[in-house]
């Protein structure tokens, strides 16, 4: 149905009010033949997308990449799960829960890439990678090598399993902005020895979003017998990949940030000549050694923000992945390009497409990044988070795809008056 046709059976309603009326499936269709490339721009197309959440008026939220919230199509379906689960309470629980976890699984195993027999649900990354620093089969002596910007309860997991084990760790910097992939996979590879055992990488690094060439490092890895660990808390449903094509070992992600599943929801793959090798957190009865049913064990769980992945993942597909991210990308090089040039302004996202969506990092020269954060808070209601970490210092700004040009214009307002 063409654009024409579908305002004229809506009786000439606007275009803004047509998504709240008619639901935000049919504005998508009427759409659909848009490249998504060019779409990206399209302000009254995303303009309808906003409409399908409920958003604090307070502030400006820049800060999505913590917590992404639910559209209300999805947070209403999960209120429904938790209504139902309530009904049937130990009902639920010991007749179709695990059936319908399987189902999950499935939907989300398509999703990502990978086998469902080496895919579990967790409630965040910090505890899919934890599990995996922690259940290694660490000798004394053995290496890892990670990046001094990856995510800090990583890095403090190595610490834990350094001091347990007699690990020693290794701590690499990625460049904010490289010349070529190559480059990146040489940093990781000049410090390998014949102890090294695991390399962690970053799949998006979460304080400047620079896209990381995994395949290329995990190949590189592989030459000399090494894992690959990939934390990709910010890399599902933020942009297009399957887990089948990076050649990992293990990859961890949280469901509540790009995917705007419930918060606690989280999911581990391990390739399955892996599982049998990591020691699980809490013990369960005998399983075989190879099940990866045996590392999720937590006991009694929240299930109905399990229930709610397929709802996040449907609204996902709806809205379509393609488009998604060309919009992430979009609202990212639209304010850093207004900034990146300018005295005192530190851009630390590289400018190239290919290394970075929708999350970027800028700082004031001078200027410590809890001030720059207070500031634009106070004075300008642009809600994001400071980073300050070895490489990186300045805010971190994530647009989501309810961000409009006039929220940016007011951030790139204030940056410029405060770098005066």
């Amino acid at each position: 149905m063409d654009k024409r046709t579908f305002l004229k059976k809506l009786g000439l309603l606007s275009l803004a009010a047509a998504p709240s009326a008619y639901g935000i499936d049919k504005w998508v269709d009427i759409h659909s033949d848009i490249p998504a490339s060019k779409l990206a721009s399209n302000e009254d197309f995303w303009a309808g997308i906003r409409q399908g959440y409920r958003l604090k008026p307070d502030y400006i939220n820049l800060e999505n990449g913590f917590y992404c919230i639910q559209p209300t199509e999805v947070l209403e379906k999960h209120i429904r799960h938790i209504r139902e689960v309530n009904y049937q309470g130990s009902y639920y629980m010991r007749t179709v829960q695990l059936e319908n976890r399987r189902k999950v699984i499935k939907k989300l195993a398509d999703l990502t890439g990978c086998s469902t027999e080496e895919l579990a649900l967790t409630r965040n990354t910090t505890e899919s990678l934890d599990m995996i620093i922690g259940g290694f089969p660490w000798k004394a002596g053995d290496e890892a090598i990670m990046a001094e910007q990856d995510y800090g309860a990583m890095l403090n997991m190595f610490d834990q399993v350094a001091e347990q084990y007699g690990v020693v760790n290794k701590r690499i910097m990625v460049p904010n902005h490289p010349k070529s992939d190559e480059e990146i996979v040489k940093i990781y590879e000049d410090a390998i020895t014949d102890k090294t055992r695991m390399i962690m990488v970053c799949h998006m690094i979460n304080i400047t979003g620079h896209i990381l060439p995994v395949r290329k490092i995990c190949d590189m890895a592989h030459k000399y017998d090494v894992q690959v660990l990939v934390d990709g808390a910010h890399a599902v449903a933020h942009f297009h990949f399957k887990i089948e094509d990076l050649n990992c070992d293990y990859y961890g992600a949280s469901l509540h940030k790009w995917l705007s599943v419930p918060l606690g929801s989280g999911m581990l793959y391990v390739r399955k000549k892996r599982i049998k090798d990591i020691q699980p957190f809490m013990a369960e009865g005998k399983r075989n050694k190879d099940d990866i049913t045996r590392l999720a064990h937590i006991g009694t769980k929240p299930v109905h923000t399990d229930l709610t992945i397929p709802d996040a993942i449907d609204y996902y597909n709806m809205i379509g992945p393609a488009r998604k991210e060309e919009r992430l990308r979009y609202l990212q090089t639209y304010w850093t390009s207004k900034v990146r040039d300018l005295p005192n302004v530190i851009v630390n996202t590289s400018a190239d497409p290919q290394r970075a969506c929708g999350i970027a990092n800028v700082g004031i020269k001078g200027m410590n990044p809890s001030d720059l954060s207070k500031l634009l808070m106070d004075k300008y209601k642009v809600y994001q988070v400071a980073i300050n970490r070895p490489g990186v210092v300045g805010c971190r700004i994530t647009p989501n795809v309810y961000t409009t040009l006039d929220e940016l214009d007011t951030f790139v307002a204030a940056l410029k008056e405060i770098a005066k």
